[in-house]
């Protein structure tokens, strides 16, 4: 499912993966199969993506539910309003009803390890979004202590970019900006150290919040294969890049061809396509036990 179409419901917003409708009381947050990388959409989908993103959701959120609250209802269909049920067959397995809450302005990303745009700062400036790093770091090396980078929250087409702490005050308060990093830091301990009994190494990961009722939650989506990066236990070795269960696959085959990383994107091959649906069954399986192919 590349595009939603669900004419009596109301399009509130289309993201980069999913479409959310408004429902008066709640929203509706339809996960597609899209993919994006480097902020570009992809003109091809991945098979299973987004009922796999919609399952690792649900199951962290459950997960880290004495940490923070988050904004999910319900995944079952049938709990939804009656204006869903015409479009039951589309919406089971893929779509969330939740809270509505207002967005906090901030994509709020932790590293556990050194990766990705982080360890591009890094051999820039020996710093990641204002924070001072240690010298002599390799690519993948593990932090001692995970660290809170917070980054703009881009609309489609634009990149996020890393921040630090101060800058994130011209956005919101700061106040606020201390509870997302106490709470992101805590969630994602808690889910990194949980995900390392099934062998699997979350590097870094991206959380979303709302205020709902003036109380801080969990929304969007929560550790899937689209906002974090989750590395093979058994096949780490720091010192350079590493085999991954999430995009990171697509990412690379596209440095590979030297795209530009602007609109319009490439043609994926076959190949990379059902690697990258494999890949995203596998961290389903490995983290939760369920099977969906």
């Amino acid at each position: 499912m590349l595009q939603t179409k669900f004419p009596n419901l109301k399009l509130a917003k289309q993201g980069k993966v999913r479409d959310i409708y408004d429902l008066g009381e709640h929203f509706l947050i339809v996960s597609t199969d899209r993919l994006s990388a480097f902020d570009v959409i992809m003109d091809q989908g991945i098979p299973f993506k987004g009922k796999v993103l919609t399952k690792i959701s649900e199951f962290w959120f459950d997960f880290n539910k004495d940490i923070i609250e988050n904004h999910l209802i319900s995944t079952n269909v049938d709990d939804f309003p009656s204006e869903c049920q015409e479009y039951k067959e589309d919406l089971k397995g893929r779509s969330m009803l939740v809270k509505k809450a207002e967005v906090v302005p901030l994509e709020c990303i932790v590293r556990g390890y050194i990766s990705g745009s982080g360890w591009n700062d890094y051999k820039k400036t020996g710093e990641i979004s204002g924070i001072k790093l240690p010298e002599g770091l390799f690519e993948s090396d593990k932090f001692p202590e995970p660290i809170f980078t917070p980054s703009t929250k881009a609309e489609i087409g634009l990149h996020d970019e890393n921040i630090s702490e101060k800058d994130a005050e011209k956005f919101i308060s700061k106040e606020i900006i201390e509870q997302l990093g106490e709470k992101s830091i805590s969630i994602y301990k808690n889910a990194a150290d949980f995900a390392l009994t099934k062998g699997i190494i979350i590097a870094d990961t991206k959380f979303e919040y709302g205020l709902y009722n003036g109380k801080l939650i969990l929304i969007d989506e929560a550790l899937t294969p689209d906002s974090s990066r989750f590395w093979p236990k058994d096949l780490y070795e720091p010192g350079g890049a590493q085999q991954s269960y999430d995009k990171q696959f697509v990412r690379d085959y596209l440095l590979s061809i030297n795209f530009n990383k602007q609109p319009p994107p490439p043609t994926l091959p076959d190949e990379i396509v059902n690697n990258t649906s494999k890949k995203y069954l596998d961290v389903l399986n490995k983290l939760t036990g369920e099977n969906l192919s």
